[in-house]
């Protein structure tokens, strides 16, 4: 007398259908916006960086994704370049001290940033990250 172990090749396959039907369909229903930050996020787990969403003040991190925006801040005592960085869950905002324009750190632009985690008016914030600018579109490593 045989047995079997586990569920038979037929039942895999319709599970396996099943699911390949699911996530077509919510590809097809998902707006633009929900499946790039599901990307973003695959991504940065692909690289193996923490989520934005779960990392805390204090604690050293490396996250990774995208700039949305880049912005010039000219103090008189000290000017600033920040950029946020989405990676499909939160947005961590990247400061460089004493910087006008760093080239590559622009809009669009995919990165991964290291740093310490920091809180300012209630966002998340990491200062003179370490940072390695992934390839732009259409642009060879």
């Amino acid at each position: 007398m045989a047995t079997v172990d586990g569920p038979s090749p037929v039942r895999k396959f319709r599970a396996a259908s099943a699911l390949h039907a699911r996530n077509f369909i919510r590809r097809l229903v998902a707006s633009e916006e929900e499946l790039d930050a599901e990307e973003l996020q695959r991504e940065a787990v692909q690289l193996g960086c923490a989520c934005a969403h779960d990392v805390k003040r204090g604690e050293k991190v490396t996250v990774s994704g995208r700039l949305r925006t880049v912005v010039y801040t000219p103090r008189t005592n000290l000017p600033t370049l920040e950029a946020d960085l989405y990676d499909g869950t939160d947005v961590v905002t990247l400061v460089w001290l004493g910087r006008r324009q760093i080239a590559g750190i622009e809009p669009g632009r995919q990165l991964t940033a290291r740093g310490r985690i920091a809180v300012r008016d209630d966002r998340k914030v990491i200062y003179n990250p370490y940072y390695e600018l992934e390839p732009a579109h259409g642009e060879v490593r």
